[in-house]
């Protein structure tokens, strides 16, 4: 038997914009319906959010968003206010970061940079005690990344 997680990230009216920014980080395909798509009367606001957005690539990146219903505030700008460092610990109230885990320093860097584009850095992507590379941001839409190199398994 194979399991797979997904995680599903919930907007507030920027499910599309988000989805099409993570299509352009990690590649692959993005699929969206839209509530409109699904039933609701085109003309009712917010039959154009998304009900159902997805962005996959040949590699195994996965994750899907959604606009939550009568939740648009997309003129709020986005902040990084609930995830800091503070006397070299991570203080957050977030109830989870999605993680990104590469074979390579390069291959983090690429995606911890298009991440943090527009975004707040928490931990600069540096050297740990555990991997060549770890790093953790907010990017743009508001959502809390943790990127690292996959570390070699003692034997």
């Amino acid at each position: 038997m194979t399991i797979s997680t997904t995680t599903h990230l919930n907007f507030r009216g920027t499910a599309r914009q988000a989805l099409d920014f993570y299509a352009t980080v990690f590649g692959g395909r993005t699929v969206i319906s839209t509530y409109g798509d699904l039933g609701m009367p085109k003309e009712v606001p917010g039959a154009d959010k998304v009900v159902f957005g997805q962005v996959e690539n040949e590699d195994g990146f996965r994750v899907m968003a959604y606009d939550i219903p009568g939740q648009d505030n997309t003129d709020i700008a986005v902040t990084a206010g609930s995830t800091r460092r503070e006397n070299g610990v991570t203080i957050t109230d977030r109830t989870f970061f999605q993680s990104v885990r590469a074979d390579t320093l390069d291959e983090i860097t690429g995606y911890w940079s298009a991440l943090a584009e527009g975004g707040t850095v928490i931990e600069p992507l540096a050297a740990s005690a555990w991997t060549p590379g770890f790093g953790m941001l907010t990017d743009r839409f508001g959502v809390a990344w943790v990127l690292d190199v996959q570390a070699p398994y003692a034997d």
